[in-house]
C-alpha cells in the first residue's frame, strides 16, 4: 500500500490553494463541500472562483504566492498546472510539515485525492496512487450505480436511533442483529425510497418491540425493467433486484435481466400471455401479499414499466389496501426503448404532435374497444400494446374511420433485444406484414407517419445501438407525399 488512507477532518480549518484556473476550481469545489476555510493564492481568477470570491465564499489574495501563506494552513494544494510554481509550493509546504497535493504530480506531492463517491456522512474513496486516475473515474462510476442516493439519509436516520436501541437492547449480538434486521428490511427499503415518515414509523414500533422483528411485514417492490434489454435497466430496478428475497416475475422478462437478481432470491414464474395466464392475476396479488406478510422483501418484476399496460396498479391499490408498503420503480417504457432500437421517433415535429398508446386487444382476448374515429383523424403516433394478434383489424377499422391506408406503419419484435425484427408497410397492410417475417410477439405496432423512419432489420443483423442511420427526412416526406 503506497498511500495510507484517511479521511481529514477539514471544517472550519484553513485549507490553501495556489492557482486559479480551472484545476484549482475543481478542488475548491470538495473543500468547500468539507467545509474547509478556503483561502486561493493567485494573480487571476477563473470566472466560477472570481464569483466565489466575490460572494465572500472563499479569501482571494490576487498575487503570487508566498512560503508565509502556508501559515496556519491544515492543508496546501499546487494547482497552477506550472511546473516551477507547483514544485515551489509543494517544497515549501513540505518544509513546514503540511499535508500537500501537486495536482496530477504524484512525485511532488505527500498525499493523492482520490475519486470520491458522496453520499454524506457515507464517503468512498478510490485512489490508484496518482497512476491512472481516469480509471479511479470508471470505478467511482461503477460505485455510483450500486449506491443509492439516499444511502446518506438513511446512515443519519440510524445515527439518531443510536442511544434508543443501544438502551432498549443491552445484548451487544442482539443489537448487531437488530442493526441488521433494519439495513436489510423494510425500514431501509422505505428511506431509500425516500419515505422517511413510513421509515419513522417502522422503527419505532422495531424499538419498542424488538422481539418481535422477525414478524414484520416485509415490502414489494413493482420494478419495470424495461424492454429487454439488461443494459436499460435503471440503477433503481437493480439495486431492488439485488435486495429482493422473492422475485416474481412473467414471460416478458428473459434470463439476461433475471441475472441482476440476487443469487439467493426465491424465484416465481407466474407467465402471463393473452388468453393464456400462467397465473390469474387475483392469485398474482395473493401471492405477493404471502410473502410480504412473511416478513419478506419482494420484487415484482414487470417487462417496460409497470404503469404502462402492466397492471402494476392493480397489483399496487391490492396490497395497499392490505397495508404493505409498496415502492413502484418505474422502467423504460417498452414503446421508448423499442421505438429508440428502430430508429423510429414517437414524435416529430413534421410529422407527428402526439403519441397514444393502445391494447391491441379487449378483455378476453377480445377486439379492442377504442375511439376509431378519433384515432383516425389525429396527427399522431398510435402504438399498439398486445395487438399482433388483431393487427389485420385494427388496421381495418382505423381505414374504415378515414385513415389512408397509405400510413406507414412498422411492427417491432422484441425490441432491443439481440433477436430484434422490425418489419416495415403500411397500416392496410398490417396483418401481411405481420405474417410476412413470421411475428408472434411480444411486439409493438406503430402506426403513423414517423413509421416510415424505422429501419427493417431481421434477428440476424447485428444490433449495436439504439442510433441507427435514419432514413433522411426528405425521403420519408416523399414517401408520405407519394
Amino acid at each position: 500500500m503506497d498511500y495510507f488512507p484517511i479521511f481529514l477532518a477539514l471544517r472550519g480549518r484553513k485549507a490553501l490553494i495556489v492557482g486559479g484556473g480551472d484545476i484549482a476550481a475543481r478542488k475548491v469545489r470538495l473543500l468547500r463541500k468539507a467545509g474547509a476555510a478556503t483561502v486561493i493564492v493567485a494573480p487571476a481568477l477563473c470566472g466560477e472562483l472570481r464569483a466565489l470570491a466575490a460572494s465572500g465564499d472563499v479569501e482571494w489574495h490576487a498575487r503570487p504566492f508566498a512560503e508565509a501563506d502556508l501559515d496556519g494552513a491544515a492543508v496546501a494544494f499546487a494547482a497552477t498546472g506550472i511546473e516551477r510554481v507547483d514544485s515551489d509550493v509543494a517544497a515549501a509546504a513540505q518544509r513546514a510539515g503540511i499535508a500537500v497535493n501537486a495536482v496530477d504530480r504524484p512525485a511532488l506531492s505527500s498525499f493523492v485525492v482520490p475519486a470520491i463517491v458522496d453520499r454524506s456522512p457515507i464517503v468512498v474513496g478510490i485512489s490508484t496512487g496518482g497512476t491512472a486516475p481516469v480509471l479511479a473515474r470508471r470505478i467511482r462510476a461503477e460505485i455510483e450505480s450500486r449506491l443509492p442516493a439516499n444511502l446518506g439519509r438513511l446512515a443519519r436516520f440510524a445515527d439518531s436511533f443510536r442511544s434508543a436501541v443501544k438502551a432498549k437492547i443491552g445484548d451487544a449480538g442482539a443489537r448487531r442483529r437488530f442493526w441488521e434486521h433494519v439495513f436489510d428490511g423494510p425500514v431501509a427499503a422505505n428511506m431509500l425510497a425516500g419515505d422517511e415518515h413510513r421509515a419513522r414509523e417502522r422503527m419505532l414500533s422495531m424499538v419498542n418491540r424488538p422481539a418481535e422483528q422477525p414478524r414484520a411485514d416485509g415490502m414489494v417492490h413493482i420494478v419495470g425493467a424495461g424492454p429487454g434489454d439488461p443494459d436499460l435497466l435503471t440503477f433503481r430496478a437493480m439495486r431492488a433486484m439485488q435486495a429482493a428475497d422473492v422475485v416474481v416475475y412473467d414471460r416478458l422478462i428473459g434470463d439476461d435481466i433475471l441475472d441482476y437478481v440476487r443469487r439467493d432470491a426465491e424465484r416465481i414464474y407466474v407467465g402471463k400471455a393473452a388468453a393464456n395466464h400462467a397465473m390469474p392475476q387475483d392469485e398474482i396479488n395473493a401471492l405477493l401479499l404471502h410473502h410480504a406478510r412473511a416478513g419478506r422483501i419482494v420484487v415484482r418484476l414487470k417487462g417496460g414499466d409497470p404503469f404502462v399496460f402492466g397492471r402494476g396498479g392493480e397489483e399496487m391499490t391490492y396490497l395497499r389496501a392490505a397495508g404493505i408498503a409498496v415502492e413502484i420503480v418505474p422502467g423504460i417504457t417498452a414503446a421508448a426503448g423499442c421505438a429508440a432500437a428502430a430508429g423510429l421517433p414517437l414524435t416529430h415535429r413534421d410529422f407527428a404532435s402526439g403519441v397514444t398508446f393502445v391494447a391491441g386487444h379487449g378483455k378476453g382476448d377480445s377486439e379492442p374497444d377504442l375511439d376509431w374515429a378519433s384515432l383516425a383523424a389525429s396527427r399522431q403516433t398510435i402504438v399498439v400494446y398486445m395487438g399482433v394478434a388483431t393487427a389485420g383489424t385494427i388496421g381495418a377499422r382505423l381505414i374504415g374511420h378515414g385513415m389512408d391506408p397509405a400510413t406507414p406503419a412498422a411492427v417491432i419484435e422484441n425490441g432491443t433485444r439481440p433477436d430484434q425484427i422490425v418489419a416495415c408497410g403500411t397500416v392496410a397492410t398490417l396483418a401481411q406484414t405481420v405474417a410476412r417475417r413470421g411475428i408472434a410477439g411480444p411486439a409493438l405496432l406503430v402506426i403513423g407517419a414517423v413509421a416510415a423512419l424505422a429501419q427493417e432489420s431481421t434477428a440476424r443483423e447485428t444490433h449495436q445501438s439504439y442510433a441507427p442511420d435514419a432514413v433522411p427526412l426528405a425521403t420519408a416526406a416523399g414517401a408520405l407525399a407519394g
